[in-house]
């Protein structure tokens, strides 16, 4: 049956395409690889001979080097290069191997669940089978994938194709503190064929390591743009206010040990730190120093502080001068933080402190920022 075609497609046809094959050889003969050294010039008795150059000498060949790679058996292609473009990424490229170390961006997600997370997302974008997977090794076995170019295209009858299939094992390597891993890929099957006759292709190493540097950087590639989109939707979270309550103390009954005052914030623990790390210095706090594993900030506190100035219209400071510790404790579920604020000796200040400063707190904490 005849084919409906452009005139563009027709003048395509007329010029014969190259297989995959032809694109790693040089054009022409190789009629220099059987070419022995140059004789040199005979010079005529009675002249000089003249000064050669050296600038453009060959250079010998290491011992490593495969004598054995020229004509058609050399791949003039250019060597591809591990392009770690994602955020928290970099190469780490031995001959052994091929891998992306990958750093984790938010610590309130799993490292691996990331990575596994965006693979799949990856196979399913690109519609690549999943053979078999397993988290708890760390790896992904795809199905084939298949890879098809037209080389000759017939207007009376079927095109002819150049097929490559593959498949390729992603391993996610994460370290036990879980704050840095590594993407690692292989190509473990391998074939081609043309017009539906197998090829016999002895794949070198070099071979190899292009199709999977190709791979992997696909694959970081669209883990960029997850990435990318994950810091940008976590900005926005954390510029969204977090409303702050005033847990006031009970009564105190004769005999039991006074309870302390406290605030408490809408929010996990981290984004809490995070946002107090903002607001306490807007409030007057000088923060001397901070200990995000202990949930203790170190501040001092100023009788000239613009903000209790506006605040109090110029009257008595709630909080004396001097030296505090702000106590973070984060709740069983993590969905919420208790705030207390405490003296030096780490010892509760008086709740009339704790509620006086609850309004200013409360306003701050609850402020939606512009995301930057």
């Amino acid at each position: 049956m005849l084919k409906q075609v452009t005139p563009i497609i027709l003048i395509a046809a007329v010029t014969a395409c190259s297989s995959p094959v032809d694109r790693r050889q040089a054009n022409g003969n190789d009629e220099y690889a059987t070419l022995t050294s140059q004789a040199k010039l005979v010079i005529p008795e009675g002249l000089s001979e003249p000064v050669y150059s050296s600038e453009y000498d060959i250079p010998n060949l290491s011992a490593k080097a495969d004598t054995e790679l020229v004509g058609k058996r050399l791949d003039i292609r250019p060597p591809l290069q591990v392009l770690p473009m994602a955020e928290g990424t970099h190469v780490e490229e031995s001959s052994d191997s091929i891998k992306v170390v990958v750093e984790s961006i938010d610590n309130d997600i799993n490292l691996r669940d990331e990575l596994f997370g965006i693979l799949k997302n990856y196979f399913t974008s690109q519609s690549i089978p999943i053979l078999k997977e397993d988290p708890q090794a760390g790896t992904i076995e795809t199905d084939w994938i298949e890879n098809q170019e037209v080389i000759d295209s017939s207007l009376w009858g079927s095109d002819e194709i150049y097929l490559v299939r593959q498949r390729y094992l992603f391993t996610v390597d994460v370290r036990p503190h879980g704050r840095s891993g590594a993407l690692s890929i292989e190509l473990i099957d391998h074939e081609e064929s043309y017009d539906g006759k197998d090829q016999e292709i002895l794949l070198s190493g070099e071979d190899k390591r292009r199709y999977t540097i190709d791979m992997l950087n696909s694959s970081i590639a669209y883990m960029s743009v997850k990435r990318s989109q994950a810091i940008k939707a976590k900005r926005l979270r954390e510029s969204l206010g977090i409303e702050v309550e005033l847990v006031k103390a009970p009564e105190t009954v004769e005999g039991e040990t006074p309870q302390a005052s406290y605030w408490l914030a809408q929010a996990p623990y981290t984004r809490t730190w995070d946002r107090l790390r903002i607001v306490l210095p807007e409030m007057g706090f000088e923060i001397v120093d901070m200990d995000s594993n202990k949930g203790l900030y170190y501040i001092n506190v100023n009788d000239d502080s613009g903000f209790w100035s506006s605040l109090w219209n110029e009257k008595k400071l709630p909080v004396k001068e001097g030296s505090y510790r702000l106590r973070i404790e984060q709740s069983d579920e993590n969905v919420t933080t208790r705030i207390y604020l405490n003296n030096m000796a780490d010892e509760p200040v008086d709740n009339e402190v704790v509620e006086a400063v609850y309004d200013g707190l409360s306003e701050l904490m609850s402020e939606d920022r512009k995301v930057r």
